[in-house]
């Protein structure tokens, strides 16, 4: 693999609207101490209060910053017994695994042997894949796959597919799972939302094709590639990720959905169970928020891309309101401070996980609730609560 993984210490960062500057960066520090500096968190664990009064059974924080760990918790990880959650819980990440993804394809392009672009078409990788009802991959690239400009339809809303996880069918097909294929012929069913890189639409269908490029381009699933390129060489030793296992590794805290029911009276389902093969490489990885504020430092700080892949992943598209995507990750200028943070979002059934870091990567923060419910804004909360005070 190479050399780049462990020793880069200079990161290219778009830092300007879609313009993208270089800027040096220190090189990564020692491993964080373990330490506490609860007082200047309090903010934080506030909102984590907040986010346990507002319906979510249990939450769970991790900040590292200028060599310390601060770990905060709320509210409990079983509804059944009350055990509380524990920093070293192991949780279901969504589409954090896009970032990881994104990560490798691009280590991928920088590498010659495997002769790919992510200007490529996916017609040249995947030949014949995408067709029909007006999609073509001989027209759509691989770097609008990353960024979401494809135009192709996210197969996660198609009406069919969403009802065999809504409500109760839920437990009739929750072990069902499907493969790549599956998944994007279910995207493909439909016209897409606009022509290729005329618009910006997040598509998880996307990400299911990029893992089926990164299996073709180097003969390995992209699962693999994920584990030898970045879970071993950063020591993520809580991170999975589980192909068709339903089960989460332990220490891990059960996972809540109502199931997309709305109103006062639906209930929450212990989901922690589950296929994750339908979310595939958009979105089915486990992990902690110790090993993903570790992965997202080190990405920030270059020690996963060279300079010129690294440039490439954090040019950000303008999605308006101070946000853009960049390619697998996106950026936010928090309105309480000013402040940047880049990182991603996600969402997946029993489990929603925020991480966000300042651009050096110095300061990071991922906060994990076990329901796929609650006011997205405590979550936003939380974060301005962590980087402007």
């Amino acid at each position: 693999m190479a050399t780049y993984v462990l020793s880069r210490a200079l990161v290219v960062l778009a830092l300007a609207g879609t313009v993208a500057t270089v800027a040096a960066v220190p090189a990564a520090s020692a491993a964080p101490r373990a330490g506490s500096y609860h007082s200047t968190h309090s903010a934080t664990q506030d909102t984590l209060d907040a986010i346990v009064r507002g319906g979510t059974p249990g939450v769970l924080a991790r900040a590292d910053r200028a060599g310390e760990v601060w770990s905060g918790t709320s509210g409990v990880a079983d509804l059944h017994t009350g055990r509380p959650r524990l920093p070293q819980d192991r949780f279901r990440i969504g589409s954090l695994t896009k970032t990881f993804v994104a990560t490798v394809l691009l280590q991928v392009a920088a590498e010659p042997e495997y002769g790919l672009s992510i200007d490529d078409t996916v017609d040249k990788w995947l030949p014949g894949l995408v067709r029909g009802n007006d999609n073509d991959g001989r027209r759509i690239t691989l770097r609008q796959l990353l960024q979401h400009t494809s135009g192709l339809y996210d197969y996660i809303r198609d009406p069919e597919f969403s009802a065999k996880y809504t409500g109760t069918a839920f437990f009739t097909h929750r072990y069902d799972g499907a493969t790549p294929e599956e998944l994007v012929r279910i995207g493909l069913a439909h016209q897409p939302r606009f022509a290729p890189g005329e618009g910006w639409s997040y598509s998880n269908t996307n990400y299911i094709l990029v893992g089926m490029v990164i299996e073709k381009a180097t003969g390995n699933s992209y699962a693999s590639e994920v584990e030898r390129r970045i879970i071993r060489p950063l020591g993520l030793r809580g991170t999975t990720v589980p192909g068709t296992s339903p089960s989460v590794p332990g220490p891990h805290g059960r996972h809540y959905s109502k199931l997309s029911v709305d109103g006062p009276a639906a209930r929450a389902y212990d989901v922690t169970d589950f296929n994750p093969s339908v979310s595939g490489a958009s979105g089915e990885m486990i992990s902690t928020t110790r090993d993903l504020n570790v992965f997202i430092r080190a990405l920030l700080r270059g020690r996963l891309l060279p300079p010129a892949q690294q440039k490439e992943m954090f040019t950000g598209r303008d999605l308006g309101d101070g946000r853009t995507y960049g390619l697998g990750i996106r950026s936010q200028t928090l309105k309480a401070c000013g402040v940047q943070v880049w990182g991603h979002s996600s969402e997946i059934p029993g489990s929603l996980t925020r991480t966000a870091a300042t651009v050096d990567g110095e300061h990071v923060l991922t906060l994990n609730r076990n329901s796929d419910w609650g006011d997205p804004d405590l979550e936003q909360a939380a974060v301005e609560a962590e980087f402007c005070r």
